[in-house]
């Protein structure tokens, strides 16, 4: 067989999504996530003008091959928009090819490993009570593990702290906004790190010992603020604490990993393995944080993981409402496959979302499972789609208090 046809499909229910479909010459469709949240027209351009003309006739069952096509044949490689392109090809030849064999696609990555993926919520909250009814409310809902974010006296709107839950509400944060220009936040670094730790203890006096906690940095601090934080949270044992410090500054980790015990997620913002060679090699974080999506897809993300089981590495793949139920279907099978998975995201998508990407795959008593459909377990509503016009949105800008731009 070969490939027919390949269509760039870009839906906005509630959110922005990008997604590929190819279709081969005997009618088997497969999909893949091309979303990049808030530069998802960068991926609808790359994909139409570069991609898709040279997949047309190509064997679908060359998964590899295809890859280290598109990766090595560019030689403009890596990047956030390539690798998210690439993964949308590699993602939807692995649903063809799950497909064709009548099996879901974890089988075809080696069978299951486990009952099901241990999966964490969000919960926020502007104070502390109002982060307790979050906290609540997932649990209500099933979730055995939750990452805590809260906002800090004397500012306003902190990325990641959703709207205040009543009792019952379920967690919906969209952080890139509908609006000619970016929101700008105000962040005060000090003024968190004093808050964080009485936040824990708090939910810890509350919640007890058992239940799973997680908190995210958001890239704010300098490797000496991360350091301080973690050695702060290490009381309250947190499952673990995500992009304490940026990333790309792999040298900064050293610092961190040398004064605090808190596991360390990174990764989510990374694109391929050559992201990760220092932090893996030198064991300086306990948890891989890509994306199938963002990172090449099943086939590259897989390679990583293996890479970093040899240093007893765990997963922790990034699963917000931005990665699509295409996406988040791609790394449900990942996870159910692979012996070194750690945890998994999950924001469970708004119903307008889950009518147009109808899934197979399920929540129960704290754990994901993809499903037992063929492939993926994911189909594409086109006439609800089509309803729902593409929109730009913006995610948010932070600003120190005098001014100046800052990660968030």
């Amino acid at each position: 067989m070969t490939i027919r046809t390949a269509e760039v499909l870009v839906t906005s229910p509630g959110r922005n999504f990008v997604t590929l479909r190819i279709t081969t010459d005997d009618g088997v469709v497969g999909l893949g996530d091309a979303t990049v949240n808030g530069r998802e027209l960068a991926t609808v351009a790359y994909l139409k003008e570069h991609v898709v003309p040279l997949l047309i006739g190509k064997d679908e069952h060359n998964i590899e091959d295809m890859w280290q096509f598109l990766y090595r044949g560019a030689y403009w490689r890596r990047g956030p928009i390539t690798m998210a392109a690439i993964a949308a090809v590699d993602v939807a030849l692995w649903d063809i090819k799950a497909k064709i064999a009548s099996l879901p696609l974890y089988q075809l990555l080696g069978g299951a490993s486990r009952i099901g993926a241990l999966a964490y919520g969000h919960a926020s909250g502007s104070d502390t009570e109002s982060l307790f009814t979050s906290i609540r409310n997932h649990l209500d809902q099933g979730f055995k593990a939750i990452r805590v974010q809260t906002g800090v006296p004397g500012l306003g709107q902190i990325y990641g702290v959703a709207g205040d839950q009543r009792p019952g509400e379920r967690y919906d944060y969209e952080p890139a906004k509908r609006l000619p220009l970016p929101a700008e936040e105000t962040w005060d670094t000090r003024a968190y790190l004093r808050h964080v730790p009485t936040v824990f203890a708090a939910v810890r006096k509350e919640f007890g010992p058992e239940l799973i906690l997680l908190h995210d940095g958001h890239h704010r601090m300098t490797p000496n603020q991360a350091a301080s934080l973690g050695k702060s949270l290490e009381p309250y044992d947190l499952f673990w604490l995500e992009d304490c410090t940026p990333g790309e500054n792999q040298e900064g980790l050293r610092r961190v990993r040398s004064q605090t015990t808190t596991p360390l997620a990174i990764g989510e913002v990374f694109n391929t393995v050559h992201d990760y060679q220092t932090l893996i090699t030198e064991q300086l974080i306990d948890y891989v944080r890509s994306a199938v999506t963002h990172t090449g897809g099943i086939s590259a993300l897989r390679k990583i993981m293996d890479f970093a089981a040899i240093y007893q590495i765990k997963s922790g793949f990034h699963g917000p409402t931005d990665i699509s139920p295409v996406g988040q279907a791609a790394q449900l099978h990942l996870g159910m496959a692979i012996h070194n998975f750690g945890i998994q995201e999950y924001m469970k998508h708004s119903a307008e979302t889950l009518e147009v990407f109808q899934t197979s795959y399920t929540f129960t008593d704290g754990l994901l499972h993809p499903g037992n459909n063929p492939g993926l377990g994911v189909d594409y509503n086109d006439e609800l789609a089509n309803t729902f016009d593409y929109t730009p949105a913006y995610l948010p800008v932070n600003r120190l208090l005098d001014g100046t731009v800052h990660d968030w």
